[in-house]
This record gives C-alpha cells, sequence and structure tokens, in this order.
C-alpha cells in the first residue's frame, strides 16, 4: 500500500488531490520525514524547521470531511482525524486543514486543530 499510495508522494513531493496530499503527511509525520512535510508546506505558513516527537507513533487516518481540493481546484479543505499512541497511552488529533494548489503543486497552509 505505501508503494502505491504515499510512496511515490513522499518521493517527488506532487499529489493530485489535497487528500492524497494530507495522507501523505501523515505518513511523513509517522515515519519522521520532516523534509516532506516541509517540502509540502505552503511558504507563507512554513516554519524554518520542526521538531518532531519520537515518541508519538502515528497509526491511522481518517478523512472525515473534504471540500474542494481535486485535481482541477485552486483551493481544498481537508478534515481528518489522526490516531496515535505516546506514553501516556492513545489519542487523537483532529484537524481541519486548508490546502492551495500553485504550480500545479498542492501545498499546506494551516489548520484548526482539536486534541482528543
Amino acid at each position: 500500500m505505501f508503494g502505491s499510495c504515499c510512496g511515490p508522494v513522499l518521493a517527488s513531493g506532487s499529489a493530485p488531490t489535497a487528500v492524497r496530499l494530507m495522507r501523505s503527511r501523515f505518513t511523513a509525520f509517522a515515519i519522521g520525514d520532516d523534509g516532506h512535510l516541509l517540502r509540502t508546506w505552503h511558504p507563507s505558513t512554513r516554519p524554518d524547521r520542526l521538531d518532531l516527537d519520537d515518541g508519538i507513533r502515528w497509526q491511522r487516518l481518517d478523512i472525515l470531511d473534504q471540500e474542494d481540493g481535486g485535481p482541477f481546484d485552486d483551493r481544498g479543505v481537508v478534515e481528518f482525524e489522526a490516531f496515535y499512541r505516546d506514553d501516556e497511552g492513545r489519542g487523537t488529533l483532529r484537524e481541519r486543514s486548508r490546502f492551495v494548489r500553485e504550480n500545479r503543486l498542492w501545498l499546506y497552509v494551516d489548520g484548526v486543530t482539536r486534541n482528543g
């Protein structure tokens, strides 16, 4: 599954839809690929660096909603819930993320989060 879904997006940084980019970014968090996260983050909101928490083990991503974000759109919104485990047990992170497509590339802009 990794090779056909997120592998190509992680390698190229190019996703056909906002949802595919979101899935690749979740995978990047899970495997600690901060380079992919930074490359796919819009320059207007991208941090200089990321400090990923090695103690969090990302386990599953559920897409809850999406608005636009298709191959012919310039903007999109993806709402997701990500499930994880850490030293304190299980938890979830829910976010409504905004994406834009510039120069044929989808980029993460920002999101509103809620921890579960």
